[in-house]
């Protein structure tokens, strides 16, 4: 029995699909499935139902699933007390970082980082903060930069590094523009370009809404901060975005939403059960965007 067959076999259970469990362990399909199969043979008993199109853990399987985890977990104490005795860190990290969202305070923290620990595999990898969040609790990323609202994921580790209110970007000759403060009611009379859903800031947006008991005219959703600004520029409608994002669009008016009391935050999110590898990245996190 190998600890890489009991990794396939787990990322099978947690994705129901060999197909999917290739993709998150970066082998072929086949590989996964002849691994999974040896498991088997070794244990004398099928761990998958295979007749359908969802492969589903049968009983040996469901039985098997807690004890693999916990030998993968004993493997990985058993590498971090050497490596903390050796003072070494190694390993390979998956950061996640909003789509679109280009912060360079992480940038900078990942390339000091990898000047430090040169042998440390990084991935980055974009996506909407709902499914970032999503993999950092089931571990197929490490850390994610993500937009929430109002707070944090309490079941993660969080840094925040952004807490900002709503502005509605819009050409200098439109009539928003000339207002020191755009009411929520007032806004959704506007046809919107907005963020998509998955984003902390669409979610705050929708929140605010829903508590005011008002529906708005979303037009189009662009899944990055510029094009919504490119397409409110446009005169597709009114955009809808953070102060920050809004910032680097001196051609067009921020105006601040008012109503909306729920703030969209910037937060880096983690796991509670720190590897040293993510140990040794968190300090360059922090700095780098303490210091921004």
């Amino acid at each position: 029995m190998e600890l890489r067959q009991l990794e396939y076999f787990l990322a099978v259970a947690d994705e129901a699909n060999f197909t999917r469990a290739a993709e998150r362990v970066h082998i072929s399909q086949s590989g996964v499935s002849a691994q999974v199969k040896a498991l088997e043979t070794e244990l004398g008993a099928e761990l998958f139902d295979r007749s359908g199109r969802v492969a589903r853990l049968t009983a040996a399987g469901a039985a098997a699933r807690p004890y693999a985890q916990a030998a993968l977990d004993a493997a990985a104490d058993l590498r971090e007390a050497i490596d903390e005795v050796n003072g070494l860190v190694r390993g390979r990290l998956t950061v996640g970082m909003v789509t679109g969202c280009e912060v360079t305070p992480l940038f900078a923290a990942l390339a000091a980082f990898h000047r430090e620990h040169p042998t440390i595999e990084l991935e980055l990898v974009e996506d909407n903060s709902q499914h970032l969040i999503a993999s950092v609790i089931a571990g197929t990323a490490d850390i994610a930069l993500v937009g929430v609202a109002g707070a944090p994921p309490e079941h993660l580790g969080a840094h925040v590094v952004a807490n900002e209110g709503l502005v509605a970007l819009v050409p200098p000759d439109t009539p928003p523009a000339g207002s020191k403060g755009l009411p929520l009611a007032e806004l959704v009379s506007y046809p919107l370009v907005t963020l998509p859903e998955g984003t902390g800031i669409r979610a705050s947006f929708d929140e605010a809404c829903v508590t005011a008991g008002l529906i708005p005219d979303v037009v189009l959703v662009a899944s990055a901060p510029g094009a919504v600004a490119e397409l409110a520029a446009r005169g597709m409608g009114v955009a809808v975005l953070s102060e920050s994002m809004a910032s680097v669009h001196p051609g067009l008016v921020a105006v601040p939403i008012t109503g909306v009391d729920i703030p969209a935050l910037l937060a880096l999110v983690w796991r509670p059960r720190l590897s040293p590898a993510l140990s040794a990245l968190l300090p360059h996190c922090r700095r780098e965007f303490d210091n921004n």
